[in-house]
């Protein structure tokens, strides 16, 4: 797509840091220099007003990619499009069946309704909860890591879904200030809520993160 609209050498692209290496690699095999926007807390997308931050005379693009099932908020994102005379693109993903997304939906709102002392997911119009993404509050990376260590010694499947942001990566390294991309490598943790869960499997999940109380300290 970037190719075709004539992004090439010279040109800048707006990608996120928070999520898949390949945007950025997209971006860089068209030639251009994708450029780093931090994130909205909530919906884990780009977060207009960061983006806004970046532009330069040569930022041709913005690519927006919807994350974790829960869709950008695409209206203010358009407008710095139409504003500055951007391409904005959209990277989507793997569409769900409606009867899975159905089934991932009800399983959503039960672990919204019961957990306590992680924060849940924002709900947003049109989320298909491809993954169910919680925060761990607490100082960092260490307590969510033990949290999770401890999640998954109670038998309950966990996984980090960004373990490190883009533009720490060797070939991507840039000095930004992207503090809400930092924070949510920190705390997010993917809770299990695939169409195939019973009842019991749900109730273990909230079972193993209740008793934990949402906070875990470092190990000295």
């Amino acid at each position: 797509m970037l190719r075709a609209a004539g992004v090439g050498v010279g040109d800048e692209v707006v990608v996120p840091s928070f999520g898949n290496v390949e945007v950025a690699e997209a971006v860089a095999l068209a030639g251009a220099l994708p450029v780093f926007a931090d994130i909205d807390p909530a919906t884990y997308c780009l977060d207009a007003s960061s983006v806004e931050a970046t532009l330069t005379e040569r930022t041709a693009a913005v690519v927006v990619v919807h994350r974790f099932g829960r869709p950008a908020e695409m209206g203010p994102l358009h407008g710095i499009g139409r504003r500055h005379g951007l391409l904005v693109l959209e990277e989507r993903e793997s569409e769900v069946p409606y009867d899975e997304m159905a089934q991932r939906r009800q399983r959503a709102a039960y672990l919204d309704g019961k957990l306590r002392g992680v924060r849940t997911p924002d709900w947003g119009q049109g989320h298909s909860y491809q993954q169910y993404v919680v925060r761990v509050p607490g100082n960092g990376r260490p307590d969510r890591d033990a949290f999770a260590r401890a999640v998954r010694a109670r038998g309950v499947e966990c996984r980090v879904p960004v373990k490190a942001p883009v533009h720490r990566m060797p070939h991507f390294r840039r000095c930004v200030s992207l503090p809400e991309t930092e924070r949510a490598v920190d705390e997010t943790l993917a809770l299990p809520v695939e169409a195939a869960l019973t009842k019991r499997d749900m109730q273990r999940i909230v079972s193993a993160c209740n008793a934990l109380g949402g906070l875990l300290q470092p190990a000295l």
